[in-house]
Parts: C-alpha cells; sequence; structure tokens
C-alpha cells in the first residue's frame, strides 16, 4: 500500500480516538453536573416558584446599648437585566438580556430610645457564576426619624458605580467607581448558590453597607481574612477585617439548601449584634397581601 496512503488512514484512526474520548469527557463532566443537581435539588428547591422567608431574633448593637429587633431575609430567583440592572417585567421579549439572580432583601428592624430604624439591602447574584463571577447591583436604604440616607452599587466592567445620598453632611451626595470585589453584602447569596462555600483565606471585601453609613467610614475594598470550621451540623464562618477591628461569624446549615442558621457582627467596642433564625418557610408572598394573609406574617415572626 502506498506509503501516503497509511499514514492518512492512521491520523484518521486517531482523530476518532480523540473525538471518542472527548465525547466520554464531556459524558463524564454531564454526569457529574447532573448528580451535583440532584444531590442538592437546587433547581426544584430555588425555582418552584416561591420565595423562602425567614425571620430571625435581633440584638443590635447601636449608640452603645443593645437593642431589640426582628430581621427578615427573603430568597429568591428572578430575572434580571443585565444592561439595565432591574428585574425584567418580560423576560421572553429579551432573552438575551435575561441573567438569573438569587435576590437577596434583608429587612433589618430595631428602635432605639422614641424612635425606629427600617433598613433594607437588597443585593443581586447571579445564578450563572462561571459567566457572571461577581454580583451585578447591591442597594441599601436606611430610614429613621432623623431621615434617610441611600447607597447604590451597580456592577460596570471592572468596578461599581457607587451612588450614595445622604442627609448627612459629612457624607454628602456623591458618585465614584470602586474597584470590583467580594461584597460582604453578598455573602449569603453566594453561600446559598455556592453549597455552602466561601473563599477562604485572605481576600479583599468591601465591607457592608450597613456598616459603612453607621461608622461614616468610607465604602472601599479593605483587606479581610475568612476561615471556616464545620460539625456534622454547622459550617461556622468567620471573617476578620483588620483594619476596622471588625469581626463576622455565620453559622450555615450543614446541608442543603444550607440555610443561614445565625451570625454575629463583633465592632471590637465590646457590644455585639446577634442573629438567630426562628423560622423560615417557602411562600409566594407577593400575591399573599390581603388582610387574611396577615396570619402568615404573625406565623413567620412568631407573633401570638
Amino acid at each position: 500500500m502506498n506509503p501516503q496512503l497509511i499514514n492518512l488512514v492512521f491520523v484518521i484512526f486517531l482523530s476518532f480516538l480523540n473525538c471518542d474520548s472527548n465525547q466520554k469527557k464531556a459524558t463524564q463532566n454531564s454526569t457529574v453536573n447532573t448528580k451535583s443537581v440532584k444531590a442538592n435539588n437546587f433547581n426544584d428547591y430555588w425555582f418552584s416558584g416561591v420565595a423562602e422567608l425567614n425571620s430571625y431574633d435581633l440584638k443590635q448593637a447601636r449608640y452603645g446599648e443593645i437593642r431589640d429587633g426582628e430581621v427578615v431575609l427573603v430568597f429568591v430567583t428572578e430575572p434580571f437585566s443585565a444592561s439595565k440592572q432591574v428585574k425584567l417585567d418580560n423576560p421572553k421579549k429579551t432573552p438575551e438580556d435575561d441573567v438569573t439572580v438569587m435576590k437577596l432583601n434583608n429587612v433589618r428592624k430595631f428602635n432605639t430610645g422614641i424612635y425606629d430604624y427600617s433598613i433594607l439591602t437588597s443585593t443581586f447574584t447571579p445564578i450563572n457564576t462561571q459567566d457572571y463571577p461577581n454580583t451585578l447591583k447591591a442597594t441599601n436604604s436606611i430610614q429613621e426619624w432623623c431621615g434617610i440616607t441611600f447607597t447604590q452599587l451597580n456592577l460596570e466592567d471592572n468596578n461599581y458605580h457607587h451612588k450614595q445620598f445622604s442627609y448627612f453632611e459629612s457624607q454628602g451626595d456623591l458618585e465614584r467607581k470602586i474597584k470590583v470585589t467580594l461584597l460582604e453584602d453578598e455573602l449569603f447569596t453566594r453561600i446559598r448558590i455556592n453549597n455552602g462555600e466561601l473563599p477562604i483565606g485572605e481576600i479583599e471585601l468591601i465591607p457592608s453597607i450597613i456598616q459603612s453609613r453607621f461608622t461614616y467610614q468610607e465604602v472601599k475594598p479593605v483587606k479581610a481574612l475568612i476561615g471556616k470550621t464545620a460539625t456534622e451540623k454547622l459550617i461556622k464562618y468567620k471573617i476578620e477585617i483588620p483594619s476596622q477591628k471588625r469581626t463576622i461569624t455565620i453559622d450555615v446549615e450543614n446541608q442543603f439548601p444550607f440555610k443561614i442558621m445565625a451570625w454575629t457582627e463583633d465592632n471590637g467596642d465590646g457590644l455585639i449584634t446577634t442573629a438567630k433564625l426562628k423560622k423560615s418557610l417557602k411562600s409566594p408572598y407577593w400575591n399573599q397581601k390581603s388582610v387574611a394573609d396577615e396570619k402568615m406574617r404573625k406565623e413567620l415572626l412568631l407573633v401570638k
């Protein structure tokens, strides 16, 4: 046989082997991913058309004393506009702009003396962390009897577009760029998306907007150290921020769906903010607006 023809046949044979090998690798990867989804029931849990509502007993450090309060964490998946960074009204019209996010509304309320604080932080973290590794948006509003402050971070390339509005002269109204890095305000959504996992070791972290507003500190990345320990029932994270003399701990359920069981915030002043889970339930809360539905709110908050 012609030597050139023999070489050609040999090359074709090898190419078939490589194709078969690549197909086996793809099948193996697909099997691993499928098993992972089945093991965690992620899609069944998070795309069931309802939100997860969690209420916490809050002990809030403020003005040198511990205040009683409550926190509600609302986790839900939503279609989100990558370009406008708002919830899509009709994602089927613009599928190329549709990014599924896990939204967390963190509602914190407590009293200080005669007046109350009402704080809402919203975080929008894409489920597809490979194509969208950073949280797209975070907002925070603080209302109390003195006035209102509002902060928003929008992802723009390698920066967060930071807008801040306040009745305090020292905070003022400002607009600037901040280098993109992990947000403290996205730690809870990261835990829920990533099977209870956070990055371990020294990282850069943008501290929570609440902390920045309470201490009148600039919103910017700082060095942080994340450690992890685990038992059969709990994963415990410890986040240390040396420049602020601040330590946060997060207790996470050590099985799917990796609920946030408790957390603490220690600002180094001898007073520690604590939040402990009281009740968790799943509900399409946006459809429950009648007076009759108020019984579910009482059930969630354990109000008699």
